[in-house]
């Protein structure tokens, strides 16, 4: 990351780190002031960063390659695939120094550069994080409010913006402007870097709230079934009309509401009142040949197939349906506009709204399908500094229990394994990679080969993206995608 500090560079940095995790390139911040914080325990004041204070210099400049080291260590061996190097870097000697590290490691680098100059907003960014960091554990609001202050002040004598026109012409980066009121891209390489540049475009920090809720109780849930399309229950109705006082009672301007293209959503959206927008991206999960069956019926008639969803929920793929990770990519146009709007309601199905959830909650892929998302119940998501307040709220309408804890499995020797949806089952091999659906240009990247001299390792900076291209790699591997 490049800028001033309260600019919003870690609030960047973790919702960025957030997203990538989240459509699966493992991703890890490292954070100078935490190294710094370690380095020093003790804070006196913004004197520590004035640029003639030769000792505290040193410190902090033993500090970023502390983290540099640590970001070669999660790079190389550790299997991340992006790094982010959340530190204010605003000298061209510092990221100098970051492009010859990232050089002599074949990484990739990539900088963001966040500039405000408004002051409510640097003001409104130092109260809100800043003044209960640790570093003012035990000051008041208003000698913290100075102190950083002063500690800008010093970053600015020595500030060098990136320069798109003559010194930074051929870096790789994007500033963010005002929080998002302009951007400048200089350079994007690839199909990742515009993923990041798109994702940044699309977040902003405007109070909102976002409510998250399944459809109302369907006579399939009563029957235990997976899928369908069939209406709601009497009890899915009443939670529709419950529903509807819910939201008008929240008084939200400018509500927007999302439902599926599926009979049950769209009927739990019309005791509303308000227009609504169907979405096909927030379609249950397809379960191919198990459609309409209940766990039971799957068990006895597909018990290897059962049996495969149990050991590995995430990556497990229906016979002619989709996994879990199919439906991450599905919802992911899903997440880009949620992170657009102000107050949105999006009535959809449980797999969907584990994946919704899990990148709101920052959950792992392992957690994931195992999220609790009950009948009757409203999830409301009011997004914080650097992370997502939940509360849950029951309707007090009676439903039926549809949540499947996760099972004991041991993987034994006779564990079989599926490549995709359409493929026999096959017994397992060393080399036979999970199920993926990945496109050309996400190819995974656990499982590696050895690194070798055509595997180019992919960084960015602060973030300092460090994303692997043994991506392209990996698409030689028929056992993937063939």
């Amino acid at each position: 990351m490049v800028g001033l500090p309260a600019r919003g560079k870690t609030y960047m940095s973790k919702k960025l780190t957030r997203y990538l995790n989240w459509i699966g390139m493992p991703t890890k911040v490292f954070n100078v002031g935490e190294y710094r914080r370690e380095a020093v325990k003790n804070y006196s004041s913004y004197d520590f960063f004035k640029p003639d204070n030769e000792c505290a210099v040193k410190i902090r400049q033993q500090c970023a390659l502390a983290a540099l080291r640590d970001v070669k260590s999660y790079l190389k061996d550790e299997g991340g695939q992006v790094a982010v190097f959340d530190a204010t870097n605003t000298t061209r000697e510092r990221r100098d120094m970051i492009l010859k590290f990232g050089s002599e490691n074949n990484f990739k680098i990539f900088f963001i550069e966040s500039v405000c100059d408004d002051p409510s907003v640097i003001a409104s960014n130092i109260m809100e994080v800043k003044v209960s960091c640790p570093d003012y554990r035990d000051c008041n609001k208003t000698e913290a409010m100075l102190d950083f202050q002063r500690r800008i002040e010093c970053y600015k004598t020595s500030y060098q913006p990136l320069d798109p026109d003559q010194y930074d012409r051929d870096l790789s980066f994007i500033k963010v402007i005002d929080v998002g009121r302009r951007f400048l891209v200089n350079r994007i390489q690839d199909h990742i870097q515009s993923k990041i540049v798109y994702y940044l475009m699309n977040i902003h920090v405007q109070p909102r709230t976002i409510y998250l809720c399944r459809h109302g109780e369907s006579t399939d849930n009563l029957e235990g079934r997976l899928g369908g399309d069939c209406g709601l229950s009497p009890q899915g109705k009443q939670f529709s009309a419950a529903l509807a006082r819910f939201v008008e009672e929240q008084q939200l301007k400018d509500l927007k509401v999302w439902t599926s293209q599926l009979c049950r959503s769209i009927e739990t959206a019309e005791h509303l009142g308000v227009p609504y927008e169907q979405w096909k991206a927030l379609n249950e999960i397809d379960a191919g040949i198990c459609e309409e069956m209940t766990y039971d019926e799957v068990k006895e008639k597909f018990p290897e197939e059962f049996a495969l969803r149990d050991e590995d929920k995430f990556y497990y793929r229906y016979p002619a349906g989709e996994s879990y990770q199919d439906l991450v990519q599905r919802v992911e146009p899903v997440i880009m506009e949620l992170e657009r709007q102000e107050n949105v309601l999006v009535i959809c199905h449980q797999a969907v709204m584990r994946c919704l959830l899990a990148y709101f909650l920052d959950k792992s892929a392992d957690e994931m399908p195992y999220l609790k998302c009950p009948l009757h119940t409203v999830l409301k998501l009011t997004p914080v500094a650097y992370g997502c307040k939940v509360e849950s709220i029951c309707l007090n309408v009676e439903a039926v229990n549809t949540h499947r804890d996760r099972p004991e499995v041991k993987r034994g020797p006779g564990t079989l394994i599926r490549r995709n949806s359409v493929t026999p089952l096959t017994s397992p091999e060393s080399n036979i990679k999970k199920p993926r659906i990945d496109d050309l240009d996400e190819a995974p990247i656990h499982e590696l080969l050895p690194v070798s001299t055509c595997s180019v390792q992919y960084l960015s900076v602060t973030p300092i993206l460090s994303l692997s291209l043994f991506l392209l790699l990996h698409l030689c591997l028929p056992c993937v995608q063939c």
